[in-house]
């Protein structure tokens, strides 16, 4: 059993902005999830990585706390699609294997964004 939070074995919160750092990015770049994010500005957008860092280092232990909205709340009328769901899922893991996070430590990562599907993809 692993003594250390999941935040401490990603490298805290240093390492976990620089994977919000990488991630949003691709979000916003992809060809079919940018839509999401075509009509928000610079600002609109520096508040959203925010939230996900703060969502990600409270979602691994760490010492932050996240004070967004609920995944369902902040998803809603989105008309997120399932395979909206499987590109985030897809830029997530190549963002965690460009910085070598390991595998036990990726597994949890997936596991806790999968644990928020049901409440953030609305269309099958």
């Amino acid at each position: 059993m692993q003594s250390e939070s999941l935040y401490k074995r990603l490298g805290g919160y240093d390492a976990i902005v620089a994977v919000a750092d990488d991630f949003l990015p691709r979000l916003v770049a992809d060809t079919q999830l940018g839509r999401f994010w075509a009509n928000r500005g610079e600002d609109g957008i520096n508040r959203e990585k925010q939230l996900l860092v703060d969502f990600l280092c409270s979602s691994a232990g760490g010492p932050v706390y996240y004070t967004g909205r609920d995944m369902t709340t902040s998803h809603k009328g989105m008309g997120i699609s399932e395979s909206d769901w499987q590109l985030l899922v897809g830029h997530l893991t190549a963002t965690l294997e460009k910085f070598d996070v390991p595998e036990m430590e990726k597994a949890e990562v997936l596991s806790f964004i999968e644990s928020t599907k049901a409440d953030i993809v609305e269309v099958e």
